[in-house]
């Protein structure tokens, strides 16, 4: 079989989508390889959210140059969101490059991958339009990754057009995949051993919105409540805005759902929210809060955060602050705000000197460092259930799996746990995980 080599950058939607490419080329006699100087093809999953990302793609690519020097015969392609940004510009900027595809284009790579490989001129593909359909899951192809816990892409593309982020111009507009489809995948993955998934989207609380008829996603979660042997369901990510009462409500009715949610803010200040269009207040997100804190008592709450967005203040940074002390995150997700292509924030003026964007960063990211810790150690002496998902980075002699509320604890345990649930007593806490012991 030929080799593949398959490098991701950026979010879970793009850790799922190498998995499609990597299940779809299984068809096509290429097995995965991590040494990319074992590879027949080498392709590179992208992210352009923010520019330290894209910065990495061409750095592999690149380097790149050198293998393709060694072995003219290689195939070099680009998906993602920097292919669909860029487009033939990626082909002029990089000699070596055979193939530009689109983030609608994936289930057109084997016949793409054929038109190069036959000595065709370069190709970039990069067409939304007519490029609707979602990859047919391959029945046991799953199985092969020998894993407890995948995700499903339940929707794709966005149409919040939030002034920083290019989703909407390389993911295209909101499409909800068919919930009869969704189910029948989580149904097969389940009977495979799979024991929690992820649902992912660009904005996972509006789905269904879009398709008439179609469920919503509180409807959703509870059809997946059904499937024998789902043990857990996970999601993201989350709009406030979109985030109802039914969906809050989920969380003390379905009884897979794990009491973790990831719900983005991006900033405290009610000028910056609506400099930003995110279409909803500080006093509306902050209730939302309460209202999930009261439905799931002991909820994990996890978010996003822009600092030094054009014309944010030292006091809309406060304001963010002050939100943050409020909210309590178990924690956050924090970056420097950086122009991006085709986003109308690029346009803005009152730019914020980079040097204070380093400050406040470095300010926000020490006192959720604190808030962190302090969180994990008052589960200190407490007993958790955690999903077995396989050995420690730490020690290959511990395992590591995860508590519901998402929350890494590695301990140490006799061989055949993964895929199990264990009950573990927490011995110590650190910032990034815990320490547990098996009961």
């Amino acid at each position: 079989m030929k080799q593949v080599h398959i490098a991701t950058f950026g979010c879970q939607m793009n850790d799922n989508d190498s998995r499609t490419i990597a299940r779809i080329l299984s068809s096509c006699d290429y097995q995965l390889t991590e040494e990319m100087e074992k590879a027949d093809l080498i392709l590179v999953n992208t992210c352009s959210i923010r520019q330290k990302a894209e910065e990495k793609v061409y750095s592999l690519l690149g380097r790149l140059k050198t293998l393709k020097k060694k072995n003219p015969d290689l195939l070099i392609g680009v998906g993602g969101c920097v292919a669909q940004q860029e487009g033939e510009r990626l082909l002029d900027r990089i000699p070596h490059l055979d193939l530009v595809f689109g983030t609608r284009l994936i289930p057109q790579l084997p016949n793409l991958l054929k038109e190069v490989g036959q000595g065709k001129p370069r190709l970039s593909r990069i067409e939304m339009e007519g490029q609707e359909s979602y990859p047919s899951p391959l029945p046991g192809a799953e199985s092969l990754l020998k894993e407890i816990k995948i995700s499903i892409t339940i929707m794709r593309g966005c149409d919040n057009h939030c002034a920083y982020c290019v989703v909407p111009y390389v993911r295209g507009p909101e499409e909800s995949r068919l919930s009869r489809e969704i189910i029948s995948e989580a149904e097969i993955l389940a009977a495979q051993g799979i024991r929690e998934i992820l649902l992912l989207g660009q904005n996972v609380n509006s789905y269904g919105q879009n398709r008439i008829g179609e469920l919503s996603f509180a409807q959703l979660l509870h059809g997946l409540d059904k499937i024998p042997g789902l043990k857990r369901v996970r999601f993201t990510t989350s709009h406030p805005k979109d985030l109802s009462p039914e969906l809050i409500e989920c969380f003390g009715t379905v009884s897979n759902l794990c009491e973790h949610i990831h719900l983005p803010v991006q900033s405290g200040s009610n000028r910056i929210l609506a400099r930003m269009n995110r279409r909803y207040t500080r006093e509306d997100y902050l209730d939302k809060i309460g209202r999930l804190k009261a439905q799931c008592p002991g909820i994990a709450i996890t978010g996003d955060v822009i600092v030094g967005f054009p014309g944010e203040s030292e006091a809309d940074f406060e304001q963010t602050m002050d939100l943050i002390r409020t909210v309590q995150y178990d924690d956050l997700f924090s970056f420097k705000y950086s122009d991006r292509p085709m986003a109308p924030a690029r346009n803005f003026s009152e730019k914020v000197d980079e040097t204070e964007k380093g400050r406040r960063l470095k300010e926000l990211q020490a006192y959720q460092k604190k808030v962190t810790l302090s969180g994990n150690q008052a589960l200190e002496g407490t007993f958790q259930e955690i999903l077995v998902e396989g050995r420690s980075k730490k020690s290959s002699r511990e395992w590591m799996g995860r508590t519901r509320t998402n929350k890494i604890v590695n301990f140490s345990g006799p061989s055949g746990l993964i895929g199990r649930m264990a009950h573990v007593r927490i011995e110590k806490a650190y910032v990034n995980s815990l320490k547990g012991v098996l009961v």
